[in-house]
């Protein structure tokens, strides 16, 4: 699958990688890119757009659509109406996490589904065949190709909107319908990467065409064209997690101390019976942030310690944080070990300093 920017990325000289089988932009060259540090700082100051197509689409319609979405995934839609958005996890009977998702409510009768590129397929299939054996009057359709996404984030992003005639005033994950070049898509107050943002849904078909625009609007405010690798280092430093690393079918909700998007409330849901039993018997570990005092950079799959060498936790995400000029890590860690405390993290059979930190690592911005 490609996204309907890829020869747009290519043109550019953007650097490609794999992501779930999508070719997708890592950095861009100077001056409209510069790599992911300047990338990342532009997020931070100015405004940035990604391309970030190889997200799934599904769209859900009928009669009681949100009603049948809310007895499959954890967070309770009921908390939200027409135009607002919502983020939820689809889980297994064992409580393990499938996917973490986006929820866009358009009414009772209509629900499009933004899951992970690497889990779109999984996630239709399952709504599928719960779809055959329930409530088969309902419309699923898998729109992975047929829609990009592009996102606006920084400070700035809703001036860059303005420029190009797109002048809204949202709340944080809510969502509207804009026109541009005849086609009336999806603007909605999200993204990942912990500034103030918005995120686009166009069809295909336009989707060169409002880049483009987009693109010289952000270019004239020193903003610049950003990749995933920005897109990365600006999750880790909000402490988003990412499917595969912080999320999977071996780690909870409650472990990733996303008990919040848990609808407790309600009388059930995918993989709600485990999730109960562990809630009530507690966690053993639990995702938390670990700020590094000493020179290094941690990774996935080093090794936390205490202060007498003892194994307490493992990183999962780490990076070099471009806005704190430091390490930082997500690292699942003991449940017992409290916010403030010394520990070590093995960086190539180095002991380096860390301290237990809940993230995010830098202020967010996402509902200013």
């Amino acid at each position: 699958m490609e996204s309907p920017l890829l020869e747009l990325h290519r043109s550019l000289g953007a650097k490609l990688g794999d992501f779930a089988g999508w070719q997708m932009p890592l950095e861009y060259p100077a001056p409209i890119g510069g790599g992911t540090l300047a990338e990342h700082e532009a997020v931070r100051e100015t405004v940035a757009i990604f391309d970030v197509s190889h997200l799934g689409k599904i769209s859900i319609s009928g009669t009681g659509a949100k009603a049948w979405v809310n007895e499959i995934f954890t967070n309770n839609l009921e908390k939200i109406t027409s135009g607002q958005a919502q983020y939820s996890l689809l889980c297994a009977p064992n409580g393990g996490v499938i996917d973490d998702v986006i929820i866009y409510c358009k009414g009772d009768d209509e629900i499009l589904i933004v899951p992970n590129a690497a889990n779109s397929a999984e996630v239709f299939h399952i709504l599928n065949e719960q779809r055959s054996l329930s409530d088969a009057h309902l419309k699923l359709a898998n729109l992975h190709e047929d829609f990009a996404v592009i996102a606006v984030q920084g400070p700035l992003s809703s001036r860059a909107l303005a420029h190009v005639g797109i002048d809204v005033s949202l709340e944080y994950m809510s969502f509207t319908e804009i026109s541009f070049e005849g086609s009336t898509f999806t603007l909605c107050r999200t993204g990942y990467s912990g500034e103030h943002g918005y995120e686009l849904i166009p069809p295909r078909e336009i989707a060169v065409s409002l880049w483009n625009t987009l693109t010289r609007a952000i270019l004239a405010l020193d903003g610049k064209i950003a990749g995933l690798g920005a897109r990365d280092t600006l999750r880790t430093e909000m402490g988003y997690p990412l499917h595969g690393h912080e999320l999977s079918l071996d780690i909870s909700p409650l472990d990733a101390n996303l008990s919040w998007a848990v609808g407790w409330q309600k009388k059930s849901f995918s993989g709600h019976e485990a999730l109960r039993e562990q809630q009530a018997k507690g966690i053993e570990r639990i995702l938390r942030g670990l700020l590094l005092t000493e020179k290094g950079i941690p990774r996935a799959g080093m090794l936390v310690r205490n202060s007498v060498g003892a194994v307490v936790g493992e990183v999962t995400s780490g990076t070099f944080s471009p806005t704190l000029k430091q390490g930082i890590a997500l690292a699942f860690i003991e449940a017992g070990i409290e916010v403030g405390e010394q520990l070590l993290v093995d960086v190539r059979g180095r002991a380096l300093g860390a301290v237990v930190v809940k993230p995010p690592f830098v202020p967010s911005h996402v509902r200013d």
